[in-house]
């Protein structure tokens, strides 16, 4: 609600003014609302530890499940990445708007990102209730830190409103589709309850309402969120709209205060976002490591607690090496979150395409197919592959490598499936096999003990 918007306003992209914010995130929410429900009728059906990667392979096949296994957890990490970056940078804005001195920035905010890559470590190898509590906590706390402060500053810095300019369209359809990845990559994670589903209660009503209501709520905030944003950076100076920070300065201005505690709710809500992201990676990882197209280490789970504990701790390191080098390289934080942001949509859209392509496919694995599910499903699938290549093509226009880079990742995950095809029959033939839906699953309206 807070960085994503400021990203996109700017048109970091391209160095020019961005597109219409109002029009990318309600064209990024309606494509979101597709996904989701192409989802719902798979989660409805299906208790999976690996979420849009076990519904592929129920659907399209093995073979294309570890390309959409590999592109999410691509996505996660990534996502993961950006938010521990931007918590690192908050957390030292938050500190300079208290007035407290930061003798060397880059090397507190490489040890903030440690503390906050080990507090999450540890928090969900403790626990999926707990780290989802915390995940909930922090992020209604940021929400409505948000809110509050920004009527007040509304209030103290009554602006000048024009409709018109707000939802104006300034004909820039080369950064709109750009824009748009970017944009989707504030709603990319709404599906991470399909991760969730053999440790949810009631999983067929629970994980179905999750990812159906997710996108429609938080589309609306966004929505409102990009109007005040809009409203409040057109008139600033080009040194708020171009810094890392945009709203927290922008609220200094009025009260350092103010800025501060804003900072807090973002750094919060960012640290909620890691810890979703990598949950999500990490059951992911642990799914393939327990039907051998990984390395079986990472399906173990944790002796006392049950999680996925060595899939957690492998990626974890990664996760926070790549936002710390980014911060050692002296790149500015507001460039190092678009790139890593777009290039982790990237990842989900892919997954995004294969799931939504496979919904019919699932359907009709089991009798239920419809012509509706067949139109959903092609439909979604079209709206997906026709955003994902306008961004990609225009990406590649400009010279950016972000493109190329998923397309190597794409490849080596087509290569891989092969090689498992030809020499490792077995493996690949497990694939999916972890996540069937067993009689425990499935809710026969007693009490939940």
């Amino acid at each position: 609600m807070t960085v994503i918007p400021a990203l996109i306003f700017p048109g970091l992209v391209f160095g020019s003014d961005g597109p219409n914010l109002v029009l990318t995130f309600g064209v990024a929410m309606a494509v979101m609302i597709l996904v989701a429900l192409c989802l719902r009728p798979m989660a409805k059906r299906m208790a999976a530890v690996s979420g849009l990667y076990s519904y592929t392979a129920k659907g399209l096949g093995q073979r294309t499940a570890i390309t959409a296994g590999w592109s999410a957890i691509f996505g996660y990490g990534l996502v993961a990445m950006a938010s521990l970056l931007a918590v690192g940078t908050y957390v030292v804005e938050l500190f300079i708007n208290l007035g407290i001195p930061v003798a060397d920035a880059k090397v507190v905010t490489v040890l903030v990102i440690l503390a906050a890559a080990g507090t999450a470590c540890f928090l969900m190898v403790r626990g999926i209730q707990l780290s989802a509590w915390s995940t909930l906590l922090m992020e209604s706390i940021s929400i409505g830190i948000l809110a509050v402060l920004m009527v007040v500053y509304f209030a103290f810095n009554e602006p000048k409103v024009n409709l018109g300019t707000v939802f104006a369209w300034n004909g820039h359809f080369d950064s709109l589709s750009i824009a748009i990845v970017v944009a989707i990559s504030a709603f990319v994670g709404f599906e991470s309850p399909t991760t969730l589903g053999g440790e949810a209660q009631k999983p067929f009503v629970s994980v179905p309402r999750a990812i159906t209501w997710t996108p429609i709520l938080a589309g609306v905030l966004y929505l409102l969120a990009a109007t005040a944003q809009d409203v409040a950076l057109r008139d600033a100076s080009s040194d708020i709209t171009a810094s890392s920070t945009p709203l927290s300065d922008l609220f200094s201005q009025t009260s350092p205060v103010f800025a501060a505690v804003l900072d807090l709710g973002i750094a919060a809500s960012w640290f909620a976002c890691a810890i979703a992201s990598v949950n999500a990676l990490a059951r992911i990882f642990f799914c393939m490591g327990r039907e051998g197209v990984a390395p079986r280490a990472v399906g173990r789970t944790h002796p006392a607690f049950r999680t996925p504990s060595t899939a957690i701790l492998a990626v974890m390191p990664v996760v926070a090496i790549v936002p710390i080098a980014i911060v050692i390289s002296g790149a500015s934080p507001e460039q190092g979150l678009a790139n890593l942001f777009t290039l982790g949509a990237y990842g989900y859209l892919g997954s995004y395409v294969l799931a939504s392509a496979s919904l019919p496919f699932f359907l009709r694995r089991i009798g239920e197919n419809t012509y509706a599910s067949w139109a959903l499903g092609a439909a979604t699938s079209l709206v997906l592959g026709a955003v994902l290549w306008t961004a990609a093509t225009t990406s590649i226009g400009t010279g950016n490598l972000q493109t190329l880079i998923y397309g190597g990742v794409l490849l080596a995950s087509v290569i891989y499936a092969m090689y498992l095809h030809r020499r490792l029959p077995m493996r690949l033939a497990s694939v999916g096999i972890y996540d069937e839906t067993r009689e425990s699953d499935l809710f026969h309206g007693g009490p939940i003990k």
